[in-house]
């Protein structure tokens, strides 16, 4: 199968790539940033999701696309940036699948859209997103539910992941290895609170197991979190016990590790630097539970082949080796549109 993956040269998009490869599946990958790994099996189409011409150039002769584009870090992207390329960008890629006889797609949402909604977080809850990103990409469902409206044959899978972390992933896990690991990580707290997770390999797996269901309705909607979920010390403590560390018994209030970040907040709000540590961070951490639920992915058929310890080990594995050596190459979407030069 001709498979398009858009924002195939990201995170995810590069496990989609390898494992849709060793499928056997011909591969175009588009996406404004060059890949950083070997993708010379796909053709590659460097574009902009909101272009039309972009998209007719990579999904010409494909018959099914994996939508991982988006705009979706919580920091340095304008309100309507999100919308343009979360929810417009939708509509520009169902029309051009229209135009190209293209009927089968996998959308990223989040679980982001859940928002300020009370637990539990089941995929027919309420979604009361409290975040521009959340509220765009609720949109952009709404978008792929109408189009599969249509019928003839129309499908779409949609995903909602909660924070998803592995092997060369610089997101929110890296951090809090990166702390552990060079002795700058404080013990805050109890650290009661649960965090769900999803594992790379884990959520990619699931997501091709759905894919090939043929007794899915056309619309579908799934929350992707492993079970057990882990409360943050729990997390913590498996990073520790991965690296060959002592989980510190000292455990710092707080109000003193809010205070210590004021300095922090006062650099991000002066110089609009995105930095590891902010006072958001701290609470985000150790105080805010972010709780979802997965039975109807279990129900569906579906086991994870890696534990979130496992998972959380690998990645400790990986930072050891080469991680600790490499930086992130943050990418966010342009305010205007990219036009295609072909």
């Amino acid at each position: 199968m001709n498979i398009c993956i858009t924002g195939g040269s990201g995170f995810i998009g590069r496990y989609f790539y390898e494992r849709l490869r060793a499928e056997g599946h011909a591969l175009i990958i588009l996406d404004l940033i060059d890949p950083d790994f070997d993708a010379s099996a796909a053709r590659f189409v460097k574009g902009d999701i909101r272009d039309p011409e972009a998209l007719r150039a990579a999904l010409d002769g494909c018959e099914a696309v994996v939508h991982l584009a988006a705009a979706h870090h919580d920091f340095g992207i304008e309100h309507d940036t999100y919308f343009d390329v979360n929810e417009r960008a939708s509509q520009t890629i169902c029309d051009v699948m229209d135009e190209l006889g293209v009927k089968r797609i996998v959308f990223y949402s989040t679980v982001a859209v859940y928002g300020d909604a009370p637990e539990p977080h089941y995929e027919d809850s309420p979604a009361e997103p409290n975040s521009p990103y959340g509220a765009s990409k609720l949109a952009g469902e709404a978008v792929f539910r109408a189009w599969t409206g249509k019928g003839d044959g129309r499908r779409c899978l949609v995903i909602r992941p909660t924070v998803t972390f592995g092997r060369r992933n610089f997101a929110n896990m890296y951090t809090l290895i990166s702390q552990i690991h060079r002795g700058r990580f404080l013990v805050v707290g109890r650290g009661v609170n649960i965090k769900s997770l999803s594992y790379i390999e884990n959520i990619v797996e699931a997501t091709m197991y759905l894919w090939g269901k043929d007794d899915l309705p056309a619309f579908d909607v799934f929350n992707y979190i492993d079970k057990p979920d882990l409360t943050s010390m729990e997390i913590t403590e498996t990073v520790y016990e991965a690296l060959g560390k002592g989980t510190p018994k000292l455990r710092f209030p707080m109000w003193l590790v809010l205070l210590m970040a004021v300095p922090f907040d006062l650099v991000i709000a002066l110089t609009g630097k995105n930095l590891p540590i902010s006072s958001a961070r701290v609470k985000k951490m150790y105080s805010v539970q972010t709780k979802f639920e997965a039975d109807k992915v279990l129900e569906a058929g579906f086991q994870p082949s890696v534990s979130l310890k496992q998972g959380i080990r690998s990645m400790v594995e990986w930072y050891v080796a080469e991680g600790h050596r490499l930086s992130a190459d943050w990418h966010q979407p342009p305010a205007e549109i990219v036009r295609f030069r072909g």
